[in-house]
C-alpha cells in the first residue's frame, strides 16, 4: 500500500513537472535578484526580488497578486503573503497535480468563460472559487467551526 501511495505521489509530481519547471525558472530569478526560496511541505516557495515585481506589475489584477502557483512552486510578494495564502495556493498545487500541463490553458479558459458569461474573470474562475472555498474551510476549522458552517 505504501508503494502505491509513493507511486501516485511521484506521478503527480511528474504530471505537473512542465508547469513546475516554469515556476522553478521564476523562483531562480527571484533568488538571483535578492529573494528567498524555501521548501514547505513538498512545495518550493519563493518570495521577494523578481517574484515580488512579477506579482505586483504583471498579474492582471488591480494591485497585482499576493501569490501565484506554478506546479509545485508558489511565488509570493513576501514571506507574509506566502503564509497568508498558503491554504489557497496549496489548492492550486492540487489542481495542477490533477491537470498537469493543461492547468495553465484550463485556467485561462475558465477565466475567458467567466468573462464571456458577464462574470469576473478572476473571482468567478472555477479554479479560484475552489481555492477560496478551501481557504474558507480551513479558516472555519481554525475557529473551531465545522468546515461547512457559515
Amino acid at each position: 500500500m505504501r508503494h502505491a501511495v509513493r507511486a501516485l505521489r511521484a506521478g503527480s509530481y511528474l504530471w505537473a513537472l512542465p508547469v513546475t519547471l516554469f515556476g522553478l525558472g521564476l523562483a531562480g530569478c527571484a533568488l538571483l535578484s535578492g529573494g528567498r526560496v524555501r521548501r514547505v511541505s513538498g512545495v518550493l516557495e519563493a518570495h521577494g526580488g523578481a517574484a515580488a515585481v512579477l506579482l505586483r506589475r504583471f498579474v492582471p489584477l488591480r494591485g497585482g497578486a499576493s501569490a501565484m502557483t506554478l506546479g509545485h512552486v508558489v511565488l509570493g510578494r513576501d514571506a507574509g503573503a506566502l503564509e497568508r495564502t498558503r491554504v489557497h495556493e496549496r489548492a492550486h498545487v492540487r489542481q495542477c497535480e490533477r491537470w498537469g500541463v493543461l492547468f495553465i490553458p484550463a485556467y485561462a479558459l475558465a477565466s475567458a468563460l467567466a468573462a464571456a458569461r458577464g462574470r469576473h474573470y478572476y473571482r468567478d474562475n472555477c479554479f479560484e472559487r475552489e481555492a477560496v472555498a478551501a481557504a474558507d474551510a480551513a479558516t472555519r476549522v481554525r475557529r473551531g467551526l465545522s468546515p461547512r458552517d457559515r
